[in-house]
């Protein structure tokens, strides 16, 4: 029998994806990963350029980093060459450190990620035949604990920083190869050569969904400033319309979301009685549904074109009975919310207190909203083998050990 220590986990995996930096490696360069245009002008004026020279080199540089997703600065082609030095010098362009990479049978794909402080966290990557959609972490752990939940069994270790958030994207489109090739030149730059020389790869990411670890509400600031440089038009310039944040209910900062990020909402709901909620999500015991909706209802830019989204994952015998079907029709009218329901089938974990609806039960509940009038299709759970699916992320850090994946990738060599 195999030794239960030496068993690696189910998908395909790539143990040690990339080379492990040594521990000092740009400890006196300042990373500029995450950082706005803005901060990156003050950075090369703190340094010693004269404002006009930081304000023009932040510019090249922020669209080499974002639009290009170049670390390299002597690649920065149309930077003057006795620049570049200068630059690398005094800076670095980082990436997340990736401990372990996996992929399901489905294709979804899962990266174990560390901290520079030694923490781990995960994001996955979900294809679809239309899109591509990123699910990307907030915070190492998650405080809320809400019941069905892997992650939220784990402790809360500390926020995600903006760089630690964007990096989660950056990493995401080297790992599918789909920067932009070409001359690299930018269009105003010190150059006339046009921007349009060279062409993309074709993008497989094309949405984010904050709805990785933690409660992204909780870590306000950090998220914000993250999904503004994502949204910036001369990087990534990934639509606000492309990106949802999905927040537990944390009700006092669903206003400022709103108006200071301006992304789609989704709002895990997953019961309609005060007592069932308050046992599956705590945070209820907090900001009730009443309250809760009423926000939803406030939520600046949601209308029929930008409807909020209502997560609700199917308990059986907790939550997924007609009546509760009917409720859950019943307070979305009351409140005239412009609303879709994702049903979401229970996705198990070991020592989990529920157990999923039967598809015939889902079926049913979700023809009962649908005959409302309101969307409720059901998400087909994706990365499951791979503990990829929602609500199953929990770092494979706090399952193996690093002498196991070590092992692992001897074993795969």
């Amino acid at each position: 029998m195999t030794h239960s220590l030496m068993m690696p986990p189910p998908g395909l995996i790539d143990p040690v994806p990339v080379p492990r930096p040594a521990a000092d490696e740009g400890a006196a360069r300042l990373d500029l990963l995450g950082r706005s245009r803005g901060d990156i002008a003050a950075l090369f004026a703190e340094a010693g350029l004269d404002a006009r020279q930081a304000r023009l080199r932040s510019r090249q540089v922020f669209h080499w980093i974002y639009h290009r997703g170049e670390t390299d600065f002597e690649a920065m082609t149309d930077i003057a060459k006795a620049m570049r030095p200068w630059l690398a010098e005094r800076f670095v362009v980082g990436r997340p450190h990736v401990v372990e990479s996996q992929h399901s049978r489905d294709g979804t794909r899962k990266w174990l990620l560390q901290t520079a402080d030694g923490h781990d966290f995960e994001m996955v990557f979900i294809p679809d035949a239309d899109r591509g959609t990123l699910c990307v972490s907030s915070q190492v752990g998650c405080t809320l604990n809400c019941r069905f939940c892997h992650t939220g069994t784990m402790r809360l270790v500390r926020n995600l920083t903006a760089a630690e958030i964007v990096g989660q994207v950056m990493l995401a489109r080297d790992a599918l190869g789909e920067w932009p090739r070409g001359n690299g030149t930018m269009a105003g730059l010190d150059t006339d050569e046009s921007a349009g020389h060279y062409t993309s790869d074709g993008r497989l990411l094309t949405n984010i969904v904050m709805m990785g670890m933690g409660e992204p509400l909780y870590n306000f600031d950090n998220v914000r400033d993250a999904l503004n440089v994502i949204m910036d038009g001369d990087g990534l310039a990934l639509s606000k319309r492309r990106i949802t944040l999905s927040t537990s209910g944390v009700v006092p900062m669903m206003q400022r979301c709103g108006e200071e990020i301006g992304v789609n909402l989704a709002v895990s709901l997953h019961a309609v009685t005060k007592e069932v909620r308050d046992e599956i999500v705590p945070l209820n015991r907090k900001y009730g549904i009443d309250e809760l909706l009423r926000a939803c209802a406030a939520y600046p830019g949601a209308s029929n074109a930008r409807r909020i989204t209502f997560e609700y994952v199917m308990l059986r015998d907790k939550n997924d009975s007609d009546d509760d079907a009917r409720e859950l029709v019943r307070l979305l009218r009351a409140y005239k919310l412009p609303a879709k329901v994702n049903l979401i089938p229970f996705n198990p974990w070991p020592g989990a207190p529920y157990e999923c609806s039967s598809p015939e039960r889902v079926k049913r509940f979700s023809e009962i909203v649908f005959a409302a009038g309101i969307s409720a299709p059901v998400r087909t759970p994706r990365g499951r083998d791979i503990d990829a699916a929602c609500g199953q992320l929990r770092t494979a850090a706090e399952k193996r050990s690093r002498a196991e994946r070590d092992r692992a990738a001897l074993a795969a060599a």
